[in-house]
């Protein structure tokens, strides 16, 4: 696969995982918070992520196969250290994304269908730090991405 077609799948995965995130936390979060209640909030959250862990899934799927594949090809002692450095955050991303998917969203898809609205939002600030953890990350990438240029 040429090198430009992988770097777009690659690009193309990070627009849409850190663009939704950059949505969710500074766009939709403030939003949900000052016009509804926790009984609204909390089924809209956990419908908007069941549907953007879907796209999550596939993007974190595309980026660390065409990140692997870009990687291989160059040879993985020939990489720039940029090249390294994102890989390493990019692995701990997805952790960070895997625990989120499997562990606390499955907690607040049950707190949501029970009506537990407190321990709901619980889950939810927990989901909430993550995803603060990975723009923070994901910025940390881009730069090691354009340092390698």
């Amino acid at each position: 696969m040429p090198h430009q077609l992988l770097l777009f799948i690659h690009v193309t995965g990070v627009i849409v995982w850190v663009g939704g995130m950059v949505f969710a936390y500074f766009c939709l979060r403030p939003a949900a918070a000052s016009t509804l209640e926790p009984p609204q909030r909390l089924p809209l959250w956990s419908a908007a992520f069941g549907r953007f862990f879907l796209l999550v899934r596939v993007a974190v799927a595309a980026i660390l196969l065409s990140g692997g594949a870009m990687m291989y090809l160059r040879g993985f002692a020939n990489a720039p250290i940029g090249w390294h450095v994102m890989l390493l955050l990019g692995l701990v991303m997805a952790a960070i994304f895997l625990y989120i998917d499997r562990m606390l969203y499955p907690k607040l898809r049950s707190h949501v269908e029970a009506a537990q609205w407190p321990q709901g939002a619980a889950v939810l600030n927990r989901i909430r730090q993550g995803v603060a953890v990975n723009l923070v990350l994901s910025v940390c990438t881009i730069a090691a991405a354009l340092s390698a240029r």
